[in-house]
């Protein structure tokens, strides 16, 4: 049996995936899409259901193709599913669905690629941009073990509706931890657990989104090590309601707790409270398990070995929509793009050479 061989296996058909393959197209490569999923729309719909975008529409848009509608509302997670379908129409991405990635290995032929169900190829090149959604991070809870009520993590909620009347520790002081507090709040009794205190940052100014005046000034594009000097802690984005009500009480914000014991939290004050629930909402890692058989590709906890999503072990390999990966916005619709033309020109010249010298 011939095996496949393509100029770059894109892994991922999300966001980042997608702007990779236009990215790619651009300069003349032939990129292949692999998404694990039925069709390329990245985890959106397996978020929760009341997910809407942090960012305007008219802000969120991949190069080539705008959000249908009002340019000022805020998308809907099903909206931004559909969209990354129809951009993959758009672009004519040569996208395979059902083609999870199990594993990458380095060959004579720059790399091999074998999926789950026994497919194979080669490829010249390899785009990591497989998000972080399926590796959601859990944190270390001091007596989780003996803990006997439920335990969450955002990945997994869906909806209020489940947990009416509860008790709920939200871990997390981020912007999907304040937006699930604030929906739960309405029929359940929240409390956020942080390291740090909550910092709201008003969605509009001056009759402007915020995103207006990040992409205006640059900011959008500066170094993320800038904002951590600027900005120290977690920002939360508040569309005009979360402050007021964590002010009016609608739900409360504490300290971490030191502890879970049987059915209930120890906090830092010495009080003991009963607990139905605790949701983490604590981030993602980086879900690259396939990229662990490609040796200098990963450190020993899974993290990515890169510069500016540039591998320092393979010149062939790039990963895209990293957090934080070259800029404030890089995991995200408005940001990736950006970070795409970064690596795929390096890329690009690679998989050229490498083609070159076996004579493609």
């Amino acid at each position: 049996m011939v095996t496949e061989h393509v100029d770059v296996a894109i892994i991922g058909g999300g966001q980042s995936g997608l702007a990779a393959a236009r990215a790619a197209s651009a300069r003349g490569l032939k990129p292949v899409v692999l998404e694990a999923s039925g069709q390329p729309s990245g985890p959106w719909p397996r978020y929760y259901d009341s997910l809407k975008l942090f960012s305007p529409a008219r802000f969120s848009a991949l190069p080539g193709l705008s959000f249908d509608g009002d340019g000022d509302r805020y998308p809907h997670r099903d909206e931004v599913a559909d969209y990354l379908i129809r951009y993959a129409e758009h672009i004519q991405a040569d996208v395979r669905t059902h083609a999870r990635v199990e594993a990458v290995q380095a060959d004579s032929a720059g790399f091999s690629v074998r999926m789950a169900d026994g497919r194979e190829m080669t490829a010249a090149g390899i785009v990591a941009a497989t998000g972080a959604f399926g590796n959601p991070a859990q944190p270390q809870l001091p007596g989780r073990e003996s803990f006997t009520g439920e335990t969450l993590h955002v990945a997994d909620y869906r909806g209020p509706r489940p947990h009416a009347g509860k008790r709920i520790v939200i871990v997390g002081g981020g912007n999907s931890a304040v937006q699930v507090g604030h929906e739960l709040s309405r029929v359940a009794t929240v409390t956020l657990a942080t390291r740090a205190p909550l910092r709201f940052l008003p969605q509009v100014r001056n009759g402007r989104d915020l995103h207006h005046w990040l992409t205006t000034t640059g900011f959008d594009h500066l170094p993320p090590a800038w904002l951590t000097q600027v900005v120290p802690g977690t920002l939360v984005l508040d569309p005009g309601t979360y402050q007021g009500a964590l002010t009016a009480g609608a739900w409360q914000r504490r300290c971490m707790f030191s502890r879970l014991d049987g059915d209930t939290v120890l906090w830092g004050d010495g009080g003991r409270e009963h607990v139905d629930l605790v949701l983490s909402a604590t981030g993602y890692r980086p879900d690259l398990s396939c990229l662990r058989s490609l040796d200098g590709a990963l450190d020993d906890d899974g993290v990515p070995l890169h510069s500016g999503g540039l591998s320092v072990a393979h010149p062939g390999l790039v990963y895209l929509g990293l957090e934080f990966q070259r800029s404030f916005a890089s995991n995200t619709l408005r940001g990736v793009s950006h970070d795409a033309e970064h690596v795929i020109q390096p890329l690009a010249a690679h998989v050229q050479r490498a083609s070159a010298a076996v004579g493609l």
